[in-house]
């Protein structure tokens, strides 16, 4: 069988697991600008500021579970 094909999907695939990562990071980093009281929305209260966090941080997990899976689990 051909490594070659398989390697180059490891890389991509380690490559993707690496930037959600670091885009995680920056999430955590910018959590207050992105997820902070808005003036413009005097309606809104904290928990649907929580609410639109944690589905942030829900869907960033699943990327991180799905690339790191395709990154380690093609070996």
């Amino acid at each position: 069988m051909n490594q070659e094909p398989l390697l180059f999907i490891q890389t991509a695939f380690t490559g993707l697991f690496l930037l959600t990562l670091f885009g995680g990071g920056y999430l955590v980093l910018n959590a207050r600008r992105f997820f902070g009281p808005d003036p413009d929305m005097p309606s809104e209260n904290s928990s649907a500021r929580s609410y639109s966090r944690i589905q942030a941080l829900l869907v960033w997990l699943h990327a991180v579970v799905l690339t790191g899976a395709f990154a380690l689990l093609l070996h």
